[in-house]
């Protein structure tokens, strides 16, 4: 897919930081390609899919160019270990429990659909219908 999707932590309505050091633990065992200058990594799976990531600041990581199975997994396990939601410009923000809907800004919580998902099955699924 083309269009970037956005990992980002809310409380209280308010972008939160991120923890980074966690975000690398999870994506570095399949990164093939890092820029430390631009913060990009290029994640590969087994199956050779791919995503390009972007750690732009400490409250976000965007995802571009992504896919697969493996990716939306590894999306999934990302969600986890951050505790973060899944924002997609014009479409879901996912979020992991039912209770992390109050920690969304009012614009995200009201004005889009928000999801509840644990998977990367979930992930791709609540993509593909938006």
């Amino acid at each position: 897919m083309s269009f970037d999707i956005f990992v980002c932590r809310f409380k209280n309505g308010e972008p939160t930081p991120l923890d980074m050091s966690a975000a690398r633990e999870v994506l570095s065992p399949y990164a093939v390609v890092q820029d430390h200058e631009t913060d990009f990594l290029l994640v590969s799976t087994a199956e050779g899919e791919e995503a390009g990531v972007y750690f732009n600041n400490p409250t976000g990581i965007t995802f571009n160019r992504f896919g697969g199975d493996g990716i939306m997994d590894l999306l999934a396990a990302l969600l986890r270990r951050l505790d973060a939601v899944l924002v997609v410009s014009g479409g879901p923000t996912m979020i992991q429990q039912d209770a992390d809907r109050e920690l969304l800004p009012a614009p995200l919580r009201d004005g889009w659909p928000v999801v509840v998902v644990r998977t990367g099955a979930e992930i791709d699924r609540a993509i593909r219908t938006s």
